[in-house]
């Protein structure tokens, strides 16, 4: 697993497509469904995907207040069904605190899941106009 984050149009895609080589097998995470993550090569607008699942889960009544044993879950069941997985998603946790409650479990979620993505990834890169600064690479010793 690898993640791309930074800044919204900071070139995150751009870079990932080209860094990774992988020009076909990407999805949308604001309009896919999240069983596609199992089967794609990579994820943009993950922080979308995040959205719309809590939404969905607001709707049917099914959310549950642990956020962090959510999120781990979650990150566990993606590993397990696509392991390669490129994600690539904005970084959400600057900034001012939003008023709005749901805004506010949007971007814990979105920072608890990431978190949790970012200990199993091999590789992660935060991306800033452009230009890719590995923050994580399991493959080099220190």
């Amino acid at each position: 697993m690898k993640m791309v984050i930074g800044g919204t149009f900071q070139g995150k895609l751009a870079y990932a497509k080209e860094r990774y080589q992988i020009t076909d097998g990407w999805i949308d995470g604001a309009v896919c469904e999240r069983e596609a993550l199992g089967t794609c090569k990579g994820v943009y607008h993950f922080h979308e995907l995040i959205r719309n699942m809590i939404q969905d889960s607001k709707k049917d009544q099914s959310w549950i207040t642990g956020a962090a044993s959510q999120a781990e879950a979650f990150a566990a069941w993606l590993y397990e069904k696509n392991p390669e997985i490129v994600i690539v998603t904005n970084e959400l946790g600057y900034g001012i605190v939003p008023m709005d409650q749901f805004d506010r479990e949007y971007r814990e979620m979105t920072g608890r899941i990431c978190s949790a993505l970012a200990k199993r990834s091999e590789e992660v890169v935060r991306v800033a106009c452009g230009l890719g600064m590995v923050i994580k690479n399991a493959k080099e010793t220190i």
